[in-house]
């Protein structure tokens, strides 16, 4: 429920932003938005709606004065470059973009058209934006985490289960580019709350499902999955494995407020 509260608040905040780029016309404006869930899933099904009404409020109706092409990727690589080049063939008058995966696929389709995204980690290392001050080009948009905040997550895990003592960090290298970032942090900051740290790469369901066995083999595990759309439709294969094994108590990443540090 935080995670799908937290995409719609940051497609709400997109919603703005939109607004603020165009002045209303008898024109009918088109705007692209590339989606990294399946239209199934509960985020996907919680934040469109929410986007929806959040431009109908700016004075945008569907079907009146714009109109939205959706495409839904699933996670899928093929799916974000097929979609980003269908949506880009469209020309429309801007794109909303989810997760690095959608971003760096519309990117290498066009640098003329506005972008706008949510849920990216990390968007100057990234090569997105310039500057969180001055982003440059044509695509801005809205960072999710702040590296202080990934340290958090050791601290909540510790709360949690006092008796972990062991990490395993899940995260998928293919889809989250920033992970060694984040890997550095979480190491940096373990030995503080008394904690080891292993890296579990992962890219299947039957990967997720090793990390966890190898975990679990010990007592005082816990489990940290980085926020990329890898883990995020994969989450329900990570908890399910946490659970069969007893691998103590899983912490995954996810996001529960605001987006930090939104570009102008």
């Amino acid at each position: 429920m935080r995670r799908r509260a937290f995409v719609a608040m940051t497609l709400t905040a997109a919603a703005w932003s939109f607004a603020g780029r165009a002045q209303q016309s008898e024109r009918i404006r088109r705007v692209g938005v590339l989606i990294a869930f399946s239209e199934n899933d509960p985020v996907a099904r919680a934040s469109v709606p929410a986007f929806i009404q959040a431009m109908h409020r700016l004075g945008w109706v569907d079907g009146k004065n714009i109109r939205f092409d959706y495409r839904f990727a699933a996670g899928d690589p093929v799916l974000f470059e097929k979609y980003a080049t269908e949506l880009v063939a469209l020309s429309p008058d801007a794109i909303l973009a989810g997760t690095p995966p959608a971003v760096t696929a519309l990117q290498r389709q066009t640098r003329t058209i506005p972008i706008v995204f949510v849920l990216v980690v990390d968007p100057i290392g990234l090569g997105f934006v310039q500057s969180l001050a001055r982003p440059g080009g044509s695509i801005t948009g809205f960072g999710a985490f702040d590296p202080p905040i990934i340290g958090k997550w050791l601290q909540l895990l510790k709360e949690i289960a006092p008796g972990v003592t062991r990490i395993a960090i899940i995260f998928n290298p293919d889809t989250a580019p920033y992970a060694p970032m984040f890997n550095r942090v979480i190491e940096s900051a373990a030995p503080s709350f008394g904690m080891t740290v292993t890296l579990a790469p992962v890219g299947s369901d039957a990967a997720i499902e090793e990390a966890i066995a190898i975990l679990a083999r010990e007592p005082g595990g816990g489990l940290i999955n980085l926020p990329d759309i890898f883990t995020a439709t994969h989450r329900d294969v990570t908890v399910a494995a946490a659970a069969r094994h007893g691998a103590g108590r899983a912490a995954q990443a996810c996001p529960s407020q605001p987006p930090r540090n939104p570009t102008q």
